[in-house]
């Protein structure tokens, strides 16, 4: 926690229940979410985010959402954990008063916050967004891939912004896992997914035929790669400071946009771009101080 010189142990079930005191629902806090119940809550004087399971039909998405959150600890692209409740299905995480990234247009709106409306720092949350990315295809549980967003907003919504202006993964329910050694794939959910921001193999492939999830094929984390230009879009919107910044990242882009997921770029391929990138971005800063 913020001032800390030393470590605690996380949270348990009895301390949660004993010294977590609820203050209020954050429906703020990123979008609405149906499968946990979100509240702002005090621990021992500070503030922190509680959360429990909406209702035992989501019981195993919880439980999944527990699991991730508590295994990927340790990377500064999670959400910090502060404590985990298995058999209640709750969690306490740290709290993050910027909230969640598909309000920074309006966070940045706000008068004290022109500081932070740079290409610098722009670029720093896509490169945090590339980062995570690159993360969870190579953690410590697996090659995980990012089921929870089929759209722009609802994959913003996914992450939030820390008060020194840095993303952190945040809702970590449908993060399902890829075995190329097993050739197992995967599927977001078993409804039809439709929409131009998803990966073309996410597409029902078969337009004389009904959908039917059974016959649907699988893929892999390529999808979260096909993602990255339109993320990046909207994180470093289209203008004079940052059109440079563009141009640099435009045949990597191009590539993830390759249809066949094969000749899409890995995410340690993008990254390793991106890193070259803020380099320049770094020099350019220190020239204009």
């Amino acid at each position: 926690m913020p001032g800390w010189v030393s470590c605690t142990k996380r949270l348990n079930c009895h301390s949660i229940a004993q010294d977590v005191r609820i203050r209020k629902r954050l429906s703020n806090h990123g979008r609405l979410n149906a499968v946990k119940d979100i509240y702002l809550a005090d621990w021992h004087g500070y503030t922190v985010v509680y959360s429990r399971c909406s209702h035992e039909m989501y019981a195993d998405d919880c439980l999944h959402g527990l699991r991730m959150m508590e295994g990927l600890q340790g990377s500064p692209h999670v959400t910090q954990l502060i404590g985990v409740c298995f058999s209640n299905l709750e969690m306490v995480t740290a709290y993050y008063s910027h909230g969640s990234a598909d309000k920074l247009e309006t966070l940045l709106q706000k008068p004290n916050m022109g500081q932070y409306n740079t290409t610098k720092t722009r670029f720093q949350l896509s490169l945090d967004y590339v980062k995570s990315l690159f993360y969870l295809h190579n953690s410590p549980l697996g090659t995980r891939v990012m089921c929870d967003t089929n759209d722009l907003e609802k994959t913003l919504s996914q992450y939030l912004i820390t008060d020194d202006f840095h993303l952190v993964l945040n809702d970590l329910d449908a993060l399902p896992e890829v075995e190329h050694s097993k050739n197992k794939e995967i599927k977001c959910g078993h409804r039809e997914i439709q929409g131009d921001f998803v990966a073309p193999e996410q597409l029902w492939p078969f337009e004389d035929k009904d959908f039917r999830d059974e016959a649907m094929p699988g893929y892999d984390e390529k999808i979260d790669i096909w993602k990255i230009p339109s993320v990046v879009d909207k994180l470093l919107p289209w203008n004079k400071q940052n059109n440079q910044i563009r141009q640099l990242l435009l045949q990597i882009h191009k590539k993830c946009k390759s249809r066949d997921p094969i000749l899409r770029p890995s995410a340690a391929e993008v990254l390793k771009v991106y890193l070259s990138v803020n380099s320049i971005v770094e020099d350019q800063t220190e020239e204009k101080r």
